[in-house]
């Protein structure tokens, strides 16, 4: 627990603070408490001065304004402790928002996106709730509790020596309680982030869950989930339960012997009535932080598990984030030099492959699925790295480039085609830092035969695809991607299978936009339909992540058996 309490605190320390503004909020909270510690002393000599003399109007009305100083000085400091959690959030919610997108893919694989999102939102939200409600009201709330008791023992000694022998017994209890709120808390917010990610998986593929009614089962799922949190959540109520209760019962019990201590010592004539009023204030303002404090420790536990999910991300390494190479890559030559890679100690993809793809080639990869195929452009990419062996680009390890110059030189059309919720503008320019002119884009449109069925929709251009460009056709969303890469004009062109599942009338126009795509680039396909690449450069035939078979489509035919049985079977010769 001193680990993530430590890791809390330097989380803190690394986020960036409005400095002026956490001054003023502290000083205003201070200034309140010092006007809370000052009412009962006033109290004290309005109270002996009507049991001696007449009303004094002087003593009310300066009373009634040390009560508006105090509530004006809360409610800036309000606002301002609110300004000052918000602002912090918005700091770690950016720094980890970008940590998140600069992680590598290999994360993605291992982690659902509905946990990264529970991550971003609600333990950010958590942190932010404790130092919005909690953090200044606990250090408002010590002092309070340490100016009462010592103005208390000017009063009475006898009686704060009374009130003192509660504090180690409290402690006593507390601790272990804090340390089952910090377990608790953290399985709470794990499942959540575990409930997040059913949410998240569920609803982006809802045509599935309906095409093969599975309502019934991710009902049975989520309310499985929920029920998780429910159980969770009584724990966290049966400790807070305990807590505050506790908390208020000692020092209620406080208060009663007080009350009965004091009115004996009235009756004496040993203690004044004002005395035992005053007396009577600063419990109440012990007891009120001593209540505050039960929240702020359960605020803080809940803070600290958030903090560990937090810093786990933070801790993990992301991709190279350098800037762009000063000066542009060069065309060249992209080769494989004995390439191994496995997804895990048991699953081996690639297993010593080596080719080229010369700059104005296509190289085809064909093959049974679960060949490696997709691997080889993932690793192309940089999306993973060779277990052994080397990618090179004109000689040079691709390691040793910048990433962003890189990828830059890299168009990829899948058979997929992914878009993002937003226009089919914004999708054409994606990742685009400089918008071209709308000559260009209409230009890069009408060469991937998207500007057709563009100008045909009412708000052309401006028309939202819906999420994952759900409201377009196949056929539509690869000619909105091929548009993407034209503009971005790579050197380097993966196609992954791009025309694998479209019908035949959207096939002969996306074949056609993809034709214009190639002329002048390294182009490196992924096919199922060996029609696409007959005409290709080289073909290479991949089997159990091994190059069984290279050389033209007339050349295989010849020599690789499983080659020839593939043109047979999709009645080519």
């Amino acid at each position: 627990m001193q680990t993530s309490t430590k890791e809390f605190f330097q989380l803190l320390k690394s986020l960036k603070w409005p400095v002026k503004i956490t001054i003023v909020a502290i000083v205003l909270s201070l200034v309140s408490t010092i006007i809370g510690l000052i009412v009962p002393l006033v109290t004290k000599d309005l109270v002996d001065t009507l049991t001696t003399t007449s009303f004094n109007w002087k003593m009310i009305v300066g009373l009634l304004v040390v009560f508006l100083l105090q509530a004006i000085s809360v409610g800036f400091s309000f606002y301002m402790l609110s300004y000052i959690g918000e602002f912090i959030v918005a700091d770690l919610r950016k720094k980890l928002w970008s940590k998140v997108l600069h992680l590598p893919v290999p994360y993605y694989d291992q982690n659902e996106s509905g946990e990264t999102m529970s991550r971003i939102t609600q333990d950010t939200s958590t942190l932010k709730s404790l130092i919005t409600d909690h953090l200044v009201n606990f250090i408002t709330g010590i002092i309070t509790i340490i100016g009462s008791i010592i103005i208390l023992f000017f009063i009475d000694w006898k009686m704060t020596l009374i009130m003192l022998i509660s504090v180690p017994l409290s402690l006593v209890i507390m601790m272990p309680l804090g340390s089952m709120m910090h377990k608790v808390s953290k399985a709470t917010q794990k499942e959540m982030a575990s409930f997040s990610g059913l949410l998240g998986r569920v609803l982006s593929e809802i045509r599935l869950v309906k095409s093969y009614r599975a309502e019934k089962t991710e009902t049975t799922n989520g309310n499985n989930a929920i029920q998780n949190l429910y159980q969770f959540g009584l724990k966290e109520a049966k400790i807070q339960a305990f807590i505050a209760p506790f908390m208020t019962l000692i020092m209620m019990g406080i208060l009663v012997v007080i009350l009965g201590y004091g009115g004996v010592q009235v009756s004496k004539g040993s203690l004044s009535a004002g005395d035992l009023v005053a007396i009577i204030f600063y419990l109440v303002q012990i007891i009120v932080p001593f209540a505050q404090m039960a929240t702020f420790f359960t605020s803080f536990q809940k803070a600290v598990g958030a903090t560990d999910r937090i810093q786990e991300i933070f801790l993990m390494k992301s991709e190279a984030v350098e800037q762009e190479a000063k000066q542009p890559l060069q065309d060249g030559v992209v080769a494989f030099e004995d390439v191994h890679f496995s997804y895990g100690l048991d699953k081996k993809v690639i297993n010593g492959i080596s080719f080229e793809a010369r700059p104005g080639t296509v190289t085809a990869f064909v093959g049974p699925s679960g060949g490696g195929k997709t691997t080889i452009f993932s690793l192309i990419e940089r999306f993973y790295e060779p277990g052994s062996g080397t990618i090179l680009f004109n000689q040079t390890p691709i390691t040793d480039l910048s990433l962003n110059a890189w990828r830059s030189k890299i168009g990829y059309v899948s058979q997929e085609s992914p878009l993002m919720s937003g226009t089919i503008l914004s999708n054409i320019t994606y990742g685009m830092t400089k918008v071209p002119s709308m000559d260009k884009i209409m230009d890069a449109s009408e060469a991937a035969n998207a500007s057709l069925f563009i100008e045909e929709l009412p708000d052309k251009y401006e028309t939202l695809v819906g999420e994952r460009g759900m409201k377009l056709s196949g056929g539509q969303r690869q000619r909105i991607a091929i548009a993407r890469a034209l503009l971005h004009d790579p050197k380097i062109l993966l196609l992954d299978e791009a025309t694998s599942n479209l019908d035949s009338g959207s096939e002969t126009f996306v074949q056609e936009a993809l034709e214009r795509l190639m002329e002048g680039r390294t182009t490196l396909i992924i096919a199922h339909r060996l029609a696409t690449i007959m005409h290709a450069d080289q073909i290479f035939f991949l089997e159990q992540g091994k190059i069984t078979g290279s050389g033209t489509h007339e050349e295989l035919i010849t020599k690789h058996d499983l080659y020839r049985e593939f043109t047979h079977g999709q009645g080519l010769s």
